[in-house]
């Protein structure tokens, strides 16, 4: 019998519609699959709560929610587009339950489109974290980040993280990571992602983000790498985890990327999946 597989989601209530549309496509492309959902949130009222767990329950998984106590995290530097809440990626080791070993964080402003197993079972090679480095048409933005953060490895997106918790437990420290987040307040741009990269670079195993996490902004840059062979159909058939990076988002009225309508295709089920 497989094991269940662990997802881990951090957010407040304003995402709660993003995570039905995550979860959705994640049912409906992972059949047969058992999956322990784990929510960290610092406040989402108890009836959103109750219905996504009366949902979880008809797909078969498991629901946890976990309420934090915001004042842990209340002397780092947050803004209105990066909340406390992405901070609780980096610190899911000391607010999970103990007995896990392992877990896959996702974003709720993605869609997963194929099995996420493979991913699961990788061997993590006595690392931390396994992440993919998001470089566009060229390397151009690790160049410009690693002389940002004077870090030597390339700069992950920690969007999509395989976290190796008891490693995590013993060597990722929240208090260092509250301590960098104040003293560099001005120099992150991406204060989570920036801090995993300078402060874990060198412990993370890196996965291919043509299919662990594809930036839908960058279709025209994934067909130029990939000699025109990641096309809209390779990516259906290939790609795990189509991630809506950036500031347009596929469920607003405006959004010039590719894969708008699929997302709106999962919105509509997710819709009738989560009001039933």
């Amino acid at each position: 019998m497989l094991q269940p597989i662990n997802i881990l989601v951090t957010l407040d209530e304003n995402y709660m519609p993003q995570l039905s549309v995550m979860l959705t496509s994640l049912y409906i492309n992972n059949p047969g699959e058992k999956f322990n959902i784990y929510l960290i949130h610092r406040g989402i009222s108890k009836n959103r709560l109750s219905g996504t767990e009366k949902t979880m329950e008809k797909f078969g998984y498991g629901f946890f929610p976990i309420l934090v106590d915001e004042k842990y995290f209340q002397d780092i530097p947050t803004g209105k587009l990066y909340p406390q809440e992405m901070y609780y990626r980096l610190c899911a080791q000391k607010l999970l339950p103990e007995d896990l070993d392992k877990i896959i964080y996702l974003d709720p402003d993605l869609l997963i489109i194929n099995p996420l197993r493979p991913l699961w079972d990788m061997d993590m090679g006595g690392n931390i974290f396994a992440a993919a480095a998001h470089t566009g048409k060229t390397d151009i933005s690790n160049s410009v980040n690693k002389l940002r953060l004077g870090t030597a490895t390339k700069y992950y997106n920690s969007g999509v993280l395989l976290i190796n918790l008891p490693m995590a437990r013993r060597e990722v420290n929240p208090e260092e990571i509250f301590r960098f987040a104040k003293t560099h307040s001005r120099e992150l741009i991406l204060p989570d992602q920036d801090i995993l990269n300078v402060l874990y670079g060198n412990k993370i195993l890196e996965i291919n983000d043509f299919i662990w996490n594809y930036d839908a902004r960058n279709y025209s840059s994934y067909l130029l790498r990939s000699g025109g062979t990641a096309d809209a159909d390779w990516v259906m058939r290939n790609t795990a985890i189509l991630h809506f990076c950036g500031k347009s988002k596929p469920w607003k009225d405006v959004y010039r990327h590719r894969f708008g309508l699929l997302y709106k295709h999962y919105m509509q089920i997710a819709l009738r999946l989560f009001t039933n």
